[in-house]
């Protein structure tokens, strides 16, 4: 028999954190059906994919043993550090080997999620647009988002006019967009070193702007991922800063050195470059770091520090907007640059609207998302068997959040808005798993 909408839960996104979505609940014996704008799985690391955002030579700058999910690992013949390609293969084969496919609709944009009405177990209506732009709606009894991160630029506003090309990473694909050009990359994040690095191939210069300081981490220590050495003591975080940061710079050296600022932050509350490359090309002459820009002027770029150079083409590797267009901001508790989600996964107001992959934290990997999603189906299944455990979640999620900082003060960020410390957040979020089970 066809399970009345009603009696399902939507389910937005057929990339990692949608996959992890749909297994989960599938594993759970919960209703629900997926809805994938693209034709298929895989979301951003689906090249093909016209939300996509990766690039021809986009690797993962996490290990694939620290990121997998642990039901489903990796084979041994792809690379500690998947490309774009092989990561496309293992979600197919993920989705393959559990089914999913079958669960969702692809070819098919949510246009519109807004509740029936005001009640926390409120039915939500979803409206949806094939690909003949025809609209349709239906109820359903829940809603899981996700639909990403990293896929609405920010892109950010310059005083005066740049006569050259001015494009985000978003619109990055081949290195080949950058033949004899002369290039100035702004940001120096992991998407923008990646790609000063293949722009010295083809660049004829290239520069990258900053406005703070970072810290650069290899890929490799001891012939092995930089991610899968240490982390078997736990230490106190003004301790791990410093002990870290001083063995950091006996690989990498002193970023300072080669232009960069000195980080105005410790260790751990940014992001890290993830690199082992830009800085040997930044010795090498072959990227110039300059400082923030000031202004444009046809093609020459006046930097705060005084100095100028003439370019091409301007890249912002200037990050993503958390971008959610089908909802009202308010039903997911939006409180400036992010919503407050309980354990960034839960909304307060609602007993079934819930957020897979608005988290960030080094090392989270997938598996992190996997355990979100995992609490998510353990709860909505606690919901309909009126669990006492569920309940509890209830009240608990309405109320003040935890603490995920782990005692790190992170940036006041954008992107940092949702971050969290690793260890911290995935004993959390397991532990109210566990309680539902």
């Amino acid at each position: 028999m066809t399970t009345s909408t009603q009696d399902q839960i939507a389910l937005i996104g057929a990339g990692p954190s949608g996959l992890a979505g749909a297994r989960c609940l599938q594993k759970h014996g919960i209703p629900f059906q997926g809805f994938e704008a693209h034709t298929d799985v895989g979301g951003l690391w689906n090249i093909h994919n016209p939300r996509s955002t990766v690039y021809e030579s986009a690797h993962l700058i996490s290990s694939k043993r620290m990121t997998e999910f642990s039901e489903f690992p990796m084979a041994d013949r792809v690379a500690d550090y998947p490309s774009h390609r092989e990561l496309l293969e293992y979600f197919s084969a993920f989705a393959d080997h559990f089914r999913l496919r079958e669960h969702y609709r692809f070819g098919v944009r949510v246009r519109s999620v807004v509740p029936v009405s005001d009640a926390p177990d409120t039915l939500w209506r979803v409206t949806l647009e094939d690909a003949d732009g025809l609209q349709t709606a239906a109820d359903y009894k829940g809603v899981v988002v996700a639909n990403g991160t990293l896929a609405e630029p920010n892109m950010p506003r310059f005083e005066g006019h740049f006569a050259g090309e001015l494009l985000h990473t978003s619109a990055y694909k081949s290195a080949d967009q950058f033949r004899h050009k002369r290039v100035l990359i702004v940001g120096a994040g992991n998407s923008g070193c990646d790609i000063a690095v293949d722009a010295v191939h083809q660049a004829r210069s290239v520069d990258i702007s900053v406005r703070r300081g970072y810290y650069f981490v290899p890929k490799y220590v001891f012939g092995k991922p930089a991610d899968t050495i240490g982390g078997k003591v736990r230490l106190p975080p003004w301790l791990k800063q410093r002990i870290d940061s001083t063995i950091l710079k006996w690989f990498t050296g002193d970023p300072v050195r080669f232009g960069f600022p000195k980080p105005a932050y410790r260790m751990y509350e940014s992001h890290p470059v993830v690199n082992s490359l830009i800085l040997y090309h930044i010795g090498h002459g072959d990227v110039g770091v300059r400082a923030d820009i000031a202004r444009f002027d046809g093609h020459t770029v006046h930097f705060k520090d005084g100095g100028q150079g003439d370019y091409d083409l301007v890249l912002a590797a200037t990050g993503y907007k958390l971008h959610y267009p089908f909802l009202d901001p308010a039903l997911l508790n939006w409180q400036g640059m992010a919503p407050r989600l309980y354990l960034n996964i839960l909304a307060p107001r609602f007993d079934r609207l819930a957020v897979l992959g608005m988290v960030e934290a080094s090392g989270l990997g997938w598996q992190g998302r996997y355990e979100q999603a995992e609490l998510v189906a353990r709860y909505f299944k606690g919901l309909d068997e009126g669990k006492a455990s569920a309940a509890a979640l209830r009240t608990a999620k309405a109320g003040p959040p935890p603490d995920l900082s782990g005692g790190y003060k992170y940036l006041q960020l954008e992107r940092m808005a949702y971050y969290v410390n690793k260890d911290v957040y995935r004993r959390a979020v397991r532990q109210a798993a566990e309680a539902l089970a």
